[in-house]
């Protein structure tokens, strides 16, 4: 019987830190948005070799009584994986540098990939507030807790509000410099044959002006609403137009659809694949339809690349009417739009390239 007991108390406590682990979590998050408009990542990397605590304390222009502070700050982003510490001692200085752990590299602001805008948009109060209206929105009729929230859904909202419009297509375009990088790299069969493509949901053209200078031969088109491209200049095979996905998309060899259904329902989704399929040429000229995005396998064995599909599919739930899909989501999305075939490149880990055929 003691035996017992003491197992079960084991599980009440094992169960209590789990749960707290969870609680807390949002503490590994502000930490990190605290490192990063502190500008820790780029201090440290412009050191040139592993910085003392006192150093960094120093080079962010801080009283010495913060100290002990910045070191409970390093210590969980070091612990989270954002920092390495050099071998030595267990006290607060002993000799030890910080320096950058691979993840904290795209976290710099002049890293060409950096993920820093995307870091500072989604933890936005703006983004941020809607997770504390889940629940009523869950006993309201509301479209999203985002609504909710701000009485507006996000895209007219930023169609008013300059700053979430800024932030928001600074965040996508800093996540478009990274997926294009590997696009272009490892897929560019993709576009061969192509005399023209259309990006729709473009934003401010960060994957078609890289579209566009790799393959000079291509007549690109950036689409957007008209809040985004205004004002934007292309080039000799680039241009911005804008426009209403919803409507009418210009007639294209190949329509791009970048991290852009998962923002909608099937509903909304099935009425932009129609118009994609009516603005593409036919399948025997090499008509296609590009798509970027999460393909969710549930019994993936890569746990971590799960829980990050799960959280996109929350945040979509929670910001717009989307969500992530799985490969049977998709292909019903296809058939019921009129599309006749696709095929899946996993070669993004949490987003895959889809390409389908009219």
């Amino acid at each position: 019987m003691a035996l017992q007991n003491g197992e079960l108390s084991k599980e009440l406590l094992t169960s209590q830190a789990h749960i707290w682990n969870h609680i807390f979590s949002f503490i590994n998050s502000m930490s990190l948005k605290c490192a990063v408009q502190l500008q820790i990542p780029d201090i440290i990397h412009h050191h040139g070799s592993p910085m003392l605590l006192s150093e960094l304390v120093e080079a962010l222009g801080l009283q010495h009584e913060r100290t002990h502070f910045v070191y409970r700050l390093m210590r969980i982003l070091v612990h989270s994986g954002f920092f390495l510490k050099q071998s030595g001692g267990n006290d607060e200085e002993g000799g030890e540098g910080y320096l950058l752990a691979p993840a904290s590299r795209l976290l710099l602001k002049d890293e060409p990939l950096s993920v820093r805008p995307f870091l500072l948009a989604m933890l936005d109060p703006m983004l941020l507030d809607p997770w504390q209206h889940m629940s009523q929105w869950f006993q309201n009729d509301d479209i999203t807790p985002f609504h909710t929230t701000h009485g507006k859904m996000l895209w007219d909202l930023a169609g008013q509000q300059p700053k979430l419009n800024q932030f928001f297509n600074e965040a996508m375009a800093s996540d478009a410099r990274l997926v294009t990088s590997v696009i272009l790299k490892h897929c560019r069969g993709v576009f061969e044959g192509l005399d023209s493509i259309v990006d729709v949901g473009g934003g401010t053209g960060t994957v078609t002006e890289a579209v566009a200078e790799a393959f000079p031969h291509i007549r690109c088109i950036c689409f957007d609403l008209p809040h985004v491209v205004n004002g934007l200049i292309g080039s000799k095979n680039l241009s911005y137009v804008g426009g209403d996905m919803f409507q009418a998309i210009p007639n294209t060899d190949a329509v791009m659809l970048k991290w852009i259904l998962h923002d909608w329902s099937d509903e909304e989704c099935i009425k932009i694949l129609k118009r994609c399929r009516e603005a593409i040429s036919s399948k025997k000229s090499g008509g296609k339809l590009i798509i970027i995005d999460m393909v969710v396998k549930i019994h993936e064995e890569e746990n971590e690349l799960l829980e990050t599909q799960l959280f996109f599919d929350m945040l979509m739930m929670t910001l717009v009417t989307g969500r992530e899909r799985s490969e049977k989501d998709w292909a019903k999305l296809f058939v019921d739009a009129g599309f006749s075939d696709y095929k899946i490149t996993p070669i993004l880990r949490l987003r895959s390239l889809i390409e389908v055929y009219p």
